[in-house]
C-alpha cells in the first residue's frame, strides 16, 4: 500500500539532535523489522512462560507484559515509518510519551509483583528476601509511576526531552537497586 511511497533508504535510528543517523534498505525495514520484532514478542512470552513462580504471577501484569512488546513494537514501526514518509513528529517527544506511558501502567502494577526470576528488579538480594523484594517494588512503582508522569509532562518543551529521559531512567532504575542493597545489608 506504502511501499511506492516509501524511500529506498528508511531511518531506522535518530542522535539525541533527532536526526536520522541510522538508514537500512526498504526491504529489510518492510519485512525484516516485523519479523525481528515478532520475534522479540515470543521471546518475552517464552521467557514470562518458562519460570515457574511466574504461574502465581498476577494474571494482570502477565497480560500487560504480553501485550507491552505488541505496543511498543507497533509503535516504533509507526515512527520509523512516518519518519521515512516525510512526517515531522519528533522522536525523542515521541519515545519520551511512549516511556511515560509504559513506565506509569508498569509502575501500577510493580508493587503487586510476586518474587519472580523473569519480571521485576531481579538482584540476588531480591529474590532470596520475599521482604526486600516486596520494599523494593513498592519504592520502584512509586519511582516508575513518577517518572513516567514526569517524561509525559517533560515531552513538550523539545530540547531537553533526551537530557530528562536519561535522568529519570537513571533515577527510576539505579534508586530502587541501591534502596534493596541497602534493606539486604541490613538485614544481614
Amino acid at each position: 500500500m506504502i511501499w511506492s511511497q516509501l524511500p529506498n533508504q528508511i531511518p531506522i535510528h535518530f542522535n539525541i539532535a533527532d536526526q536520522a543517523d541510522n538508514f537500512q534498505p526498504k526491504p529489510l525495514v518492510v519485512f525484516g523489522l516485523p519479523i525481528l520484532l515478532l520475534l522479540v514478542h515470543l521471546f518475552v512470552i517464552f521467557m514470562i512462560g518458562r519460570d515457574p513462580k511466574n504461574r502465581m504471577m498476577n494474571e494482570k501484569m502477565v497480560k500487560v507484559n504480553h501485550w507491552l512488546t505488541p505496543i511498543v513494537s507497533l509503535s516504533i514501526s509507526y515512527l520509523i515509518y512516518s519518519k521515512a514518509l516525510g512526517s515531522t513528529t519528533n522522536p525523542s517527544v515521541f519515545v519520551s510519551v511512549l516511556l511515560g506511558l509504559i513506565f506509569v501502567v508498569m509502575g501500577n502494577y510493580m508493587p503487586k509483583l510476586k518474587v519472580n526470576h523473569t519480571v521485576g528488579i531481579r538482584l540476588p538480594w531480591t529474590l532470596q528476601s520475599e521482604d526486600n523484594w516486596h520494599k523494593t517494588h513498592r519504592l520502584a512503582g512509586k519511582l516508575w509511576v513518577l517518572g513516567g508522569l514526569i517524561l509525559l509532562l517533560e515531552a513538550g518543551p523539545q530540547f531537553a526531552v533526551p537530557y530528562v529521559m536519561g535522568i529519570v531512567i537513571l533515577i527510576i532504575v539505579l534508586v530502587p537497586i541501591l534502596y534493596s542493597y541497602q534493606l539486604s545489608r541490613k538485614n544481614c
